[in-house]
């Protein structure tokens, strides 16, 4: 699909504005009553910031049910996960902005999560199910004023699900599903899934306790479209814990404590096209923490501490020694995060804070060990912003962070975020922020660490501005233009070293919602990006549109349409040129009938509907059409 950055934002734009026209011009003018966290890390109005945030709610969760946390952010404007159309034991990574995945910070209640035993500490969003989810926030942009190193691209704010206010409240999800590739029209039912959660309030007291098992086969990670011989099926199986339970002293203080433990299993082959029947491996996670806030008359304080254990095992076939290796990698994180909130006056707070951050990692393979007394590194980060908002339109957010990192010292970042309201319905806005990433406990001392390796250095400025309607069009946009300095690579595969040049990225998103009829809504999303080195598979044209209806009594359905560029990818260890992987485009179905109202539904859903044969990543299975049936049932 060959669109030019204008054309297709423009489109877009015109389409709402003409959709618009025929709308009541006479109906009366709503306040926006919406809020977000993740701006301020404190409940703020929608409005009254200079950010574009997309949010999921659990309304729009609930129309959802069956998908993963990655199927559902790769259809959100900015964002394109690599491998979410893959087997389920293919890596998963999350670019955003034209950013790597290292550069997104994932938060779960507000808590930064990680992965430090990883090259990247990037955090596996499949140890996380949609059932366990609340609501979803994305902030695309630089945030390391407010969430330190890893916000340099963007933070994903998973809130988990709320305790009902009942003694005790049963759910219980299962679903089953195909997994071909599109080459198989077998009907092998070879998806599992299933959810039990329990919650409930008893007077000051809440809690919440959930258990998720899914089974994944099949499918092959490595692509045999080159063999003559079929590859055989990877496995996939996973279980998910979490609990948490709060206590609520007075109206103004309250306590949480919450756990999880999750535990993957997998298969995997031995690299593009390539199959293996030994290469095996298992994750396991498990977080601990606390979280408290005592609200006060002009404001409150929150305090959150946690730590993570992530144990990362598998065994990898050599065909040098015609032996199996194994690798085991062990990263734990300790966190602390106290922020204060404080209202000056009527118009402006003042946000501050001090985060202390470990992290450590400990590896044990043939090609050398790591111990965690040497791997390890801390940070300690005084913050604080500024927020402005006028009564007659004009906001601003401004701050800026101090980050004393054990290695490499002090490095400062601020951010500048000033937006005006011309009425309820217009807004514009522009940023100029600053972010970087501390280099990774493996970039630092594995054996082709270096401890002289500088931070990366981002700068973005973004441009943008939404409107509204009465909520019947919503459209929003916005340029980004976003230069990385110090990219840390590792060219000769020897030594990491900071990159010489300067890397960009810019591009546009943009996203329209109308309500086409009272029960029939239309979206459009488009993100262009565009950068000075093609080393990935983000593509420079991705439109997503979706049709969604409740026309029907109890009865949910929609229709999705997602369209990817052709991309260019360099392929530094193999043909040292660049390859161009071909343009395609994926339909799917998905509808969901309430049987008893808030008790029983059940739903199904239908993905690659025209079974399209593509390419995702190169020497890689990628999903024909499937299908899925599910159930929910809440007592």
């Amino acid at each position: 699909m060959k669109k030019t950055l204008v054309q297709v934002s423009a489109f877009c734009v015109l389409f709402a504005f003409n959709t618009l026209q025929a709308q009541e011009t006479t109906e009366k003018v709503e306040q926006l009553e919406e809020v977000v966290v993740s701006a301020t890390k404190f409940e703020t109005k929608k409005e009254n910031i200079g950010k574009i945030i997309y949010q999921i709610n659990r309304e729009e969760l609930e129309n959802l049910k069956g998908k993963t946390v990655i199927d559902v952010l790769d259809n959100i404007a900015g964002i394109e996960v690599n491998g979410v159309n893959s087997s389920a034991g293919k890596n998963k990574s999350t670019f955003i902005r034209g950013g790597r995945d290292k550069q997104v910070l994932v938060l779960i209640d507000g808590v930064p999560v990680s992965d430090p035993s990883g090259v990247n500490t990037a955090f596996d969003l499949r140890l996380l199910t949609l059932s366990q989810i609340e609501s979803i926030e994305v902030m695309n942009g630089a945030a390391s004023t407010l969430y330190g190193s890893g916000a340099a691209t963007g933070v994903i704010n998973i809130q988990l699900k709320k305790s009902a206010k009942k003694p005790i409240s049963l759910n219980y999800q299962t679903s089953i599903g195909t997994n071909n590739s599109q080459d198989d029209s077998k009907l092998n039912f070879n998806d599992f899934n299933q959810n039990v959660s329990v919650n409930g309030s008893l007077k000051k007291f809440s809690y919440l306790a959930t258990l998720n098992t899914s089974k994944t086969d099949g499918l092959s990670e490595a692509s045999d479209k080159n063999s003559e011989i079929e590859f055989a099926s990877d496995k996939f199986k996973a279980t998910n814990t979490f609990v948490r339970v709060g206590y609520k002293f007075t109206a103004n203080f309250n306590v949480q404590l919450f756990s999880n433990y999750d535990k993957d299993v997998y298969d995997y082959d031995a690299g593009g096209f390539s199959d293996s029947d030994i290469n095996n491996g298992e994750n396991k996670q498990h977080r601990v923490g606390i979280s408290s806030e005592l609200k006060y008359i002009k404001g409150s304080v929150k305090l959150i501490a946690s730590y993570n254990k992530m144990d990362r095992m598998f065994d990898s076939f050599n065909s040098w020694t015609a032996d199996t290796d194994y690798f085991e990698y062990t990263g734990k994180t300790h966190v602390i995060d106290v922020i204060n909130n404080y209202k000056i006056s009527n118009e402006v707070q003042l946000i501050s804070g001090l985060n202390y951050q470990k992290q450590s990692n400990q590896t044990n393979s043939p090609y050398g060990n790591i111990e965690d007394d040497l791997a390890n590194y801390t940070t300690t980060d005084p913050y604080f912003t500024i927020v402005y908002n006028a009564a007659s339109g004009f906001n601003i957010n401004a701050g800026a962070r101090l980050n004393n990192h054990s290695e490499y010292g002090n490095h400062m970042v601020y951010n500048v975020n000033p937006s005006y309201n011309f009425n309820n319905n217009f807004r514009i806005f522009s940023s100029l922020s600053t972010a970087f990433i501390a280099p990774s406990t493996y970039q630092l001392f594995s054996q082709y660490g270096s401890t002289t390796l500088n931070p990366e250095e981002n700068k973005t400025v973004e441009l943008g501005f939404v409107y509204s309607k009465n909520k019947l069009v919503e459209v929003n946009s916005v340029f980004f233009y976003r230069e990385e300095d110090n990219a840390i690579i590792l060219p000769d595969y020897i030594t990491y070293v900071n990159a010489e040049e300067t890397l960009n990225a810019k591009g546009v998103e943009t996203e329209i919602k109308v309500e086409v009829l009272a029960d029939l809504i239309v979206k459009f999303g488009h993100t262009y990006t565009t950068k000075s080195a093609d080393v990935d598979y983000i593509p420079k044209n991705k439109f997503t549109a979706l049709v969604e209806t409740n026309s029907i009594k109890n009865t949910y359905v929609s229709l999705r349409f997602k369209n990817i560029s052709k991309r260019t990818y360099f392929d530094q260890w193999g043909t040292g040129s660049n390859i161009v992987v071909d343009a395609y485009s994926l339909v799917d179905f998905y509808a969901s009938h309430t049987i008893l109202k808030d008790r029983l539904s059940v739903f199904t859903q239908v993905n690659n509907i025209f079974n399209e044969d593509y390419v995702e990543t190169i020497g890689y299975t990628t999903k024909g059409r499937n299908f899925k049936i599910g159930l929910d049932f809440t007592f």
